[in-house]
């Protein structure tokens, strides 16, 4: 029978702990490793602050019938934590290093450096910086061919979603062998070049710019900003992506609305060159057969029903289906 891996967060902070809720929830032990110099009793006191976070947050989620308040304590008990006393040994044994420590460049090439230097050459390491590029933090590892960035998105206990940035130097069985391990406990990654922002951040920067941009120019309130993305915006994208609707409404469309809008706003508004040149190829959408996805050899009719019906139940269970007279 094979073993678990063994899994370790570097770091006793917000995402270390999260990411041991994660593993512990999904069965696996898991240490957190307080890599800080600071004095054993601190040190202790602070694991133990994360260590109750957990519980507190498993105690949330049995409030609400996720699962049973019986099973927490087994759940607490697969994560042990650590100071940095005991680091050595820990971290020659590891399978996996998750590293969560602060977000500053100096911090991250002594903890990489050092927990790269530790660990075995089989070892693989993922930082979590939801900011940094891998390419830049590779060069801090012992071992840039078991490097690779994995951005947790907060709460890293509840959301799916892990946005995996691979260098050109990542070994690719380390790859496959990391995105099946997130896929075992239930993540959903994606695979995104070293790019600032990665996909979701760069995202949320652009709409939470724009929602205040809509409130200094004094286009709606905060609150019916907020409301519309809720009730509208929101609802949309968490039935399909926006890529999908692109091709679901037709490309034209998207090129048109964006030409009045940067006539009438901003030049940002411009729609990217890639819209124009396939509409040149009559790869408008859906309805066409072909836009960015290929509907050629797909059951039209059959993907929008699942859309449309994915759409319905989550609107029901929001309690905001159209009412009926």
């Amino acid at each position: 029978m094979k073993s678990s891996p063994k899994i370790v967060a570097l770091g006793a902070g917000r995402m270390g702990r999260g990411i041991a809720q994660v593993f512990a929830y999904a069965g696996h032990e898991i240490t957190i490793i307080d890599f800080k110099e600071r004095k054993t009793g601190d040190s202790i006191k602070l694991l133990a602050e994360g260590k109750a976070e957990i519980k507190e947050n498993l105690e949330f989620l049995a409030s609400l019938k996720v699962l049973k308040s019986a099973e927490i304590p087994s759940i607490v008990k697969r994560i042990d934590g650590v100071s940095i006393e005991n680091a050595e040994e820990i971290l020659a044994s590891a399978d996996y290093i998750f590293e969560g420590v602060p977000e500053l460049i100096h911090v991250k090439e002594d903890a990489i450096g050092r927990a790269s230097a530790l660990a075995s050459d089989k070892t693989i390491i993922a930082s979590t910086t939801s900011t940094m590029l891998v390419t830049q933090l590779m060069e801090f590892s012992s071992h840039p061919e078991n490097f690779l960035n994995a951005h947790f998105l907060n709460p890293a206990y509840l959301i799916p979603l892990v946005e995996v940035s691979p260098s050109d130097t990542t070994d690719k069985s380390n790859l496959d062998k990391f995105l099946k391990l997130m896929e075992a406990i239930g993540k959903v990654p994606v695979i995104c070049k070293a790019s600032p922002g990665y996909i979701i951040p760069r995202f949320q920067s652009l709409i939470m710019s724009e929602a205040a941009r809509m409130i200094e120019e004094g286009v709606a309130s905060a609150e019916d900003i907020d409301l519309a993305v809720r009730t509208g915006f929101g609802i949309r994208y968490a039935t399909m992506g926006p890529i999908e609707f692109i091709d679901w409404g037709g490309l034209d469309i998207l090129h048109y609305a964006n030409a009045y809008l940067s006539e009438k706003i901003d030049k940002r508004f411009k729609a990217p060159k890639i819209i124009e040149k396939m509409m040149k190829k009559g790869h408008l959408g859906m309805n066409h057969g072909k836009g960015f996805y290929d509907f050629e050899n797909m059951d039209v009719e059959a993907y929008k029903r699942s859309k449309l019906s994915t759409f319905v139940r989550l609107l029901e269970h929001l309690d905001l289906l159209p009412k009926k007279g």
